[in-house]
């Protein structure tokens, strides 16, 4: 089956390791960008790289989170439906889908990032991933027990790029298997 994650340069760099976890289980597709949920290119972008691979997706593991820190949470929330609506068109139903949270950031990381933010857009994805009764990797927990992994104030080194990348192979597998 062919897998999709969506993300920013944190999703980029956890590929190589969820890619190597699903070797032999699943072909791993990855569309990385700095553009933000709130960002009307986004969702343009989304349905470009679909057409462009031509490929069904199984699985789509997505996050959008480290951009858009000009765009307010009220943004966010009235954004975030578009964003799920499109990558929701990727696949067969809200079971293929896995949401993953937002990852903290060291103080004074750059462009507006804070974790009180980060705090309130992972709250805002929440409730409508939930709602939506989708499957959520918490990235977030994940990387609150290894803030000494830090690269710079906003992205993990080898070793917590690939603990991520673990975690997202699991609960791809997980889902694969159901």
């Amino acid at each position: 089956p062919n897998v999709l994650l969506i993300g920013d340069s944190l999703s980029r760099n956890y590929f190589p390791q969820a890619t190597k976890d699903l070797a032999g289980v699943a072909n791993v597709y990855l569309m990385a960008s700095s553009t933000s949920v709130g960002d009307p290119r986004l969702p343009r972008e989304i349905r470009e790289f679909a057409a462009m691979e031509r490929v069904p997706f199984r699985i789509v593991h997505f996050n959008n989170g480290m951009h858009g820190w000009g765009y307010t949470e009220a943004q966010f929330k009235a954004a975030f439906p578009e964003f799920l609506h499109t990558v929701r068109s990727l696949v067969m139903s809200n079971n293929d889908l896995i949401w993953a949270t937002i990852t903290p950031v060291r103080p004074k990381a750059f462009n507006g990032a804070t974790n009180e933010r980060i705090d309130a857009r992972n709250g805002i994805a929440k409730k409508i991933i939930t709602a939506a009764h989708i499957a959520i990797d918490d990235q977030h927990a994940l990387m609150m027990q290894h803030e000494d992994l830090y690269q710079d104030t906003v992205h993990f080194n080898a070793a917590g790029s690939s603990l991520m990348g673990d975690q997202a192979a699991a609960s791809i597998h997980a889902r694969l298997a159901k």
